[in-house]
């Protein structure tokens, strides 16, 4: 029987092969990792044998211990729906000036409310409800359809321009798209709204002429003296909140063209107990809860 060749200098035995004068080494495969791999291989068998694993034509094979994920998260969403049940009731049926006296409902809506809020409003109102371009400042500025929680849980429900059969319609007159105006007249009012904002003053005869463009075209949404009403939906003109933008270049853009904004209705996406605790978050970002 022939030796075998062992390396010199680490004592190991050779295979036999040599490239370019380079022997290798018949180096055992390290215990550890046999213990490894043989560990699981009987462990990927006995998990086939007692979990849900192969499948079948009509099925799958469900395991000897029986586990099924999908009852265990039915019955966890049950469990949290259960403890949840008794604020969530509270919440779809009690009036809001109890509800938002009550600091345990409260502590709830400050820690449910956000998650809601991301989910559902905050892509164009923002994250702290401050606004964007084209939607509203709903955590401060007045809010166009009434301020009380009933009126923003209804708008919450409905929405604006919605799908919804009661939905809360509004919506600007494009008054030189439309030929209603002219250009000029739709200068003289845009100068007129920039002036009242601390912008470049303007002269008295333009600034009556102004008064009786929007005492004729604007008043009837806006009211007589631009505070807005909660009836059209018409914002306020004399805050310095401002859904377009304040500029006179975007004032004019809004006189000419019109504008009719849209919030989607939430019922049936959120369930009643959830867009009434919207409306308590909304109010609780404006300050107007304990």
């Amino acid at each position: 029987m022939a030796l075998k060749e062992r390396d010199e200098f680490t004592g190991q035995v050779t295979t036999g092969h040599e490239w370019n004068g380079i022997k290798e080494l018949n180096t055992p495969i390290p215990r550890l990792v046999w213990i490894f791999l043989i560990s699981m291989v009987l462990f990927g068998l006995v998990w086939t044998v007692l979990m849900p694993s192969w499948p079948g034509v009509n099925g799958y094979f469900r395991g000897l211990l029986g586990v099924d994920q999908h009852q265990a998260v039915k019955q966890s969403l049950a469990e949290a729906n259960a403890q949840r049940a008794a604020w969530m009731d509270r919440l779809a049926t009690e009036d809001f000036s109890s509800l938002a006296a009550d600091k345990d409902i409260m502590t709830v809506v400050r820690q449910a409310g956000p998650a809601i809020f991301a989910d559902n409003c905050a892509a164009c109102h923002g994250a702290e409800g401050k606004g964007n371009p084209g939607y509203p400042n709903i955590a401060q500025s007045p809010m166009m359809w009434g301020d009380d929680t009933d009126a923003i849980a209804e708008t919450i429900r409905v929405g604006i321009n919605s799908m919804h059969p009661e939905t809360r319609y509004g919506q600007m007159l494009a008054f030189g798209r439309d030929q209603m105006l002219s250009g000029e007249q739709i200068n003289q009012l845009a100068d007129y709204l920039v002036a009242l904002h601390d912008g470049p003053a303007i002269t008295n005869e333009a600034r009556g002429d102004a008064e009786t463009l929007f005492a004729e075209n604007c008043a009837a949404c806006h009211g007589a003296d631009g505070l807005g009403s909660t009836d059209t939906g018409a914002p306020n003109l004399m805050d310095n909140f401002w859904i377009y933008g304040g500029n006179r270049s975007v004032i004019r853009q809004s006189i000419y063209n019109g504008r009719q904004g849209t919030m989607p209705t939430w019922e049936g996406r959120l369930s009643p107990a959830q867009i009434r605790m919207m409306a308590l978050y909304v109010q609780d970002l404006r300050g107007k809860t304990p």
